[in-house]
């Protein structure tokens, strides 16, 4: 069985002197700008090291002046069954890091990591699985628009990938991708966080997960950026968690791996944000008809 493949982008020229959410702070980053530096490679050795240790392949591209979040790859594509789609940012200063991830898809597809490389249309805005999450369990995307990505986004890579998805509105810039707020983990619990969406998008995940499968979130664990995890096997991997989530998904089976992540929180993101899984496949899941599921009015 192929080892879970994850794509991250090496910290070199992270920093954060720019915002664009809520969590960033560029002055809390000036005011210690070498110790963070430092903060944030130790950070990003310890999940690596996590990724590796659960028995995970980690593919490690290089980072770029004037990119400082090319650091989250999770942003940077939609990928399944070898097929890559890449984003269209909404804001300028990740604009940048198109170009960047096209060169790195494409070296990622002369190497056979990745079988095809695809472009979205002009006016799409679609940041990559930060807001398309593969549920493997019920082998559809779950997707997020308002802040971020935009509907017509969502609908290019729903029809490219002829899987259902199901469209979750946003609620808050605070979070602003899909990821920062729901995990689906491998034994069809749903880790999320309600407060980030719309009543309707409650409802949606309601109707779609059954109560004793949804793990809800606190506001600490959700400051802590524990819900942006990493899950693979019977393994979670995420920033440091709060006592109460820690047993939670304890008690549920899980080991879980944690990494302080705190120089990558001062920037908006955690252990989801910081990778892209590369070999999610549908080999072993049904082909339902292709929809977009709404919700209910």
């Amino acid at each position: 069985m192929r080892a879970p493949t994850f794509l991250v982008a090496d910290p070199a020229h992270y920093e954060v002197s720019y915002s664009i959410n809520p969590w960033m702070q560029p002055g809390a980053w000036r005011a210690d700008a070498h110790g963070l530096r430092h903060a944030a490679r130790t950070a990003f050795t310890g999940l690596t090291r996590a990724l590796e240790e659960a028995g995970a392949s980690v593919e490690i591209m290089g980072g770029a002046p004037g990119a400082p979040d090319l650091v989250f790859p999770a942003n940077a594509a939609v990928v399944l069954d070898g097929r890559a789609v890449l984003a269209r940012f909404r804001f300028p200063e990740r604009q940048v890091e198109e170009p960047l991830f096209h060169r790195a898809f494409e070296d990622l597809r002369a190497r056979g990591l990745i079988d095809e490389v695809l472009v979205l249309p002009d006016g799409c805005v679609q940041e990559g699985a930060g807001d398309f999450i593969w549920d493997a369990r019920r082998g559809l995307f779950w997707a997020g628009f308002g802040p971020r990505s935009n509907r017509r986004g969502l609908d290019a890579v729903a029809e490219i990938f002829d899987r259902p998805v199901l469209a979750l509105e946003l609620a808050t810039e605070r979070f602003y991708h899909l990821d920062t707020c729901f995990c689906p983990l491998p034994g069809g619990e749903v880790l999320y966080y309600p407060p980030a969406f719309t009543a309707e998008g409650r409802r949606l995940i309601r109707d779609q997960v059954p109560e004793h499968l949804l793990i809800a979130a606190s506001d600490e664990d959700a400051g802590r950026f524990c819900v942006n995890a990493v899950a693979f096997d019977r393994t979670v991997i995420m920033a440091e968690a709060t006592d109460r989530l820690r047993r939670v998904l304890a008690e549920r089976g899980y080991r879980l791996i944690e990494v302080d992540l705190s120089p990558f929180i001062l920037s908006g993101g955690g252990a989801y944000c910081m990778t892209l899984r590369l070999d999610r496949s549908t080999a072993d899941q049904p082909l339902p008809t292709a929809r977009i599921v709404e919700p209910a009015e």
